[in-house]
């Protein structure tokens, strides 16, 4: 599905568009142009789905350089080692999840404790993946004639990030999980979440100017999307916290 010359979102779940498995977050492409194309998080189990969105948007999967994960939640690159195999694209994650994204660790990225309670099905296996390169914030990830800033933002789990985008016609910022429409959030009783990193993330966000907020789940704006972010900084600034998304 094509948002805009720069985006396309190719996968989501039931908390999205169900584009593809029940439990994906929200997938996008960004094509920098050059041909070249970068994903940005692979789901849960519906990567062949996303595999084919890609395909029926008009995009050649061999155009794809670069996987890059926001955080090491199932969710978020249980698909990792499917759609690296599909695509020869490199693996590029954050340093902090590399390891649990390479040994497919379940207890560091809450997959065993979620599928304790059924969150996730009890027959899903983590598949280890191979890392090809890392980054910390600051870094700029090229893609083709674009870039994209990463920005640490912790809180929902350790080793969370954010990307900034600079497109042709507008700034975006994905958001993965830090905020969604309305200023909720996903804050959650494991031991990586954390209210006071999650509030510092928030107002770092505040930080950079933007557009477009394309969470990894629920509603997008193409347009005024930083006044997702104001309203959760707003809520955590009067030592509150925001709603929950969930």
């Amino acid at each position: 599905m094509k948002l805009t010359e720069d985006v396309y979102l190719v996968g989501g779940g039931d908390y999205g568009f169900n584009l593809s498995g029940r439990l994906d977050c929200h997938t996008f492409v960004v094509d920098g142009g050059d041909g070249e194309l970068a994903l940005i998080d692979t789901g849960f189990d519906g990567a062949d789905q996303i595999l084919e969105n890609i395909q029926g948007d008009g995009l050649d999967l061999a155009d794809i350089k670069q996987i890059i994960i926001t955080h090491y939640h199932a969710d978020h690159a249980g698909g990792c080692a499917r759609v690296k195999e599909a695509t020869g694209a490199r693996m590029v994650v954050p340093a902090d999840a590399a390891e649990a994204i390479r040994t497919g660790d379940s207890e560091q990225t809450g997959l065993k404790w979620a599928q304790s309670f059924g969150f996730y099905p009890p027959e899903f296996q983590w598949q280890s993946c191979e890392v090809d390169d890392v980054y910390v914030h600051g870094d700029r990830l090229a893609v083709g004639g674009l870039g994209l800033e990463a920005i640490a933002t912790p809180g929902h789990c350790e080793g969370h990030y954010s990307l900034l985008l600079t497109g042709r016609d507008r700034s975006y910022l994905f958001g993965s999980d830090l905020v969604f429409w309305g200023g909720a959030i996903i804050l959650q009783n494991v031991a990586d979440s954390s209210v006071q990193d999650y509030a510092a993330s928030m107002n770092l966000v505040l930080e950079y100017d933007f557009e477009a907020l394309l969470p990894g789940h629920g509603s997008i704006s193409l347009r005024n999307g930083k006044r997702h972010v104001e309203m959760a900084a707003n809520d955590f600034n009067r030592i509150g916290l925001p709603k929950s998304f969930l």
